[in-house]
């Protein structure tokens, strides 16, 4: 049975997009079986998230897309959230016709690109919403310049929590249970949705079920985001268990 090659570009201190991304692939695989898949990355030096390091950082994204490309995948995810939306509005058009470019030279066809960045804001204009609440982990700049990024899209930010942790390796550590805790202390009261996590490192794949029985409104993550998006560019049906009402199968069928 064929599989579909999947390619994430990654930070190097990134340790859990690896993680969320095959884990809601592996869910859709037990519900399925036909469709299979594995995966392949490079890294792009980064520790901190800083405007100086994400920038140093998105430089390394054409070598990485060549590697991938020599791979032959089937689709290729940049999977930093953050790294594209500092570096100024719609970015993320840039950064995928770029990446494609690379891929397209190299492997001789076409290769789906997608950003997580973008990926998030079609996803929310694909649910609807006009008005969102956000939850972060960076410093309240880079808050500030997410949100900023989201409403030039025509997507207004009500409310943001940073938790400010700027060492990525430590976002990574970050407790999800601790997720519901902070849902409630984001004011989300007319929002029409709710990004549990606008990062792809920090984890949260486990507390949106939570969460999402908690809330009216949609609730994901730049992880689901990407997911969402990876199998809409596949041709796939984008429907994952457990994953929030993006990924619902009630979703697709409306």
């Amino acid at each position: 049975m064929p599989s579909h090659r999947i390619g994430l570009i990654v930070p190097s201190s990134n340790t859990t997009m690896e993680t969320e991304i095959p884990a809601m692939l592996l869910r859709r695989q037990q519900l399925m079986p036909e469709d299979r898949f594995t995966f392949h990355s490079s890294r792009m030096r980064m520790m901190h998230v800083t405007p100086e390091e994400l920038r140093a950082m998105n430089g390394q994204a054409i070598r990485c897309a060549a590697e991938l490309a020599d791979a032959r995948v089937d689709a290729v995810a940049y999977a930093c959230l953050v790294a594209i939306m500092a570096q100024g509005a719609g970015y993320h058009c840039t950064s995928q016709q770029d990446i494609g470019t690379e891929m397209q030279n190299v492997a001789g066809r076409d290769i789906p690109v997608i950003t997580s960045a973008g990926a998030l804001i079609e996803a929310l204009k694909h649910l609807g919403a006009r008005r969102i609440s956000i939850v972060t982990p960076y410093m309240k700049p880079l808050t500030r310049m997410v949100a900023d990024y989201i409403e030039a899209e025509g997507i207004e930010v009500i409310d943001a929590l940073s938790l400010e942790v700027s060492d990525n390796l430590a976002v990574g550590r970050l407790p999800q249970d601790a997720l519901v805790d902070h849902a409630r202390r984001v004011d989300s009261k007319g929002a029409d949705a709710l990004v549990l996590s606008a990062c792809v490192q920090m984890p949260s794949l486990n507390a949106i079920p939570l969460v999402q029985e908690q809330f009216d409104i949609p609730v994901l993550s730049a992880a689901v985001s990407t997911v969402w998006k990876l199998l809409t560019e596949l041709g796939l049906d984008p429907v994952v268990p457990g994953a929030g009402r993006l990924l619902a199968r009630e979703l697709v069928a409306s």
